[in-house]
């Protein structure tokens, strides 16, 4: 996905908080000391782009910019270079699948298969209904459940072509497919199963003593 403002013509004229969300924006700048309230722009520009559909129109990062006292340039400067904001819309769902070596090597190529095949778009492109994203990203640090994928704010591990599919099928029938490992392995536990201290007790770690 190029790393692009959206056009003008979708370019909103103006951005505000909502009262909720602006309670959010006043607790994150108060965690930092006077002076010093820039080193909230991160937060700020995430809050923002979930308010506005998971996108950050330029009217958003200017209402960031003034909030925080920082040169509209230099918040630009953040939004464009941090690949977790996106400067354009993206679909309902969006689907980031890393294909960094951990998952490459464990089959991150099936994954954008399956993605490409089900959703019949190329990484970069959203689907015509509006309802799908898909980009590769790098690492998103669960390389112990490699392949895997994110989508939106959810982690999809242990990932083949078939449950690849079955959770894109899931998500577009509007169900929330569980989150996590896709091979019934609990968290990153070892796939085949615990192979030592499967006889340990806690009685075993205190002694005889």
């Amino acid at each position: 996905m190029k790393r692009v403002p959206a056009p003008n013509e979708i370019q909103p004229d103006s951005f505000t908080f909502t009262p909720e969300n602006l309670e959010k924006a006043k607790q994150h700048i108060a965690k930092y000391p006077p002076r010093r309230q820039a080193s909230a722009v991160m937060p700020l520009l995430d809050l923002a782009q979930r308010q506005h559909q998971n996108w950050l129109p330029r009217a958003a990062m200017d209402a960031v910019a003034e909030m925080l006292e920082m040169p509209r340039i230099r918040v630009y400067e953040v939004a464009t270079f941090y690949t977790m904001y996106n400067l354009a819309p993206v679909g309902e769902h969006f689907v980031q699948i890393c294909t960094t070596t951990p998952c490459w090597l464990r089959g991150s190529d099936d994954v954008v298969s399956a993605c490409k095949s089900k959703l019949g778009v190329e990484l970069g492109e959203t689907t015509a209904d509006g309802k799908f994203t898909v980009i590769e990203v790098e690492c998103l640090g669960a390389c112990a459940n490699a392949p895997m994928m994110q989508v939106n704010d959810d982690y999809y591990e242990d990932l083949t072509a078939d449950n690849t599919a079955a959770v894109l099928d899931a998500l577009a029938k509007g169900d929330k497919p569980k989150a996590g490992p896709q091979s019934g392995r609990r968290g990153s536990e070892p796939a085949g199963g615990p192979t030592t201290l499967q006889d340990f007790t806690l009685q075993d770690s205190r002694g005889d003593g």
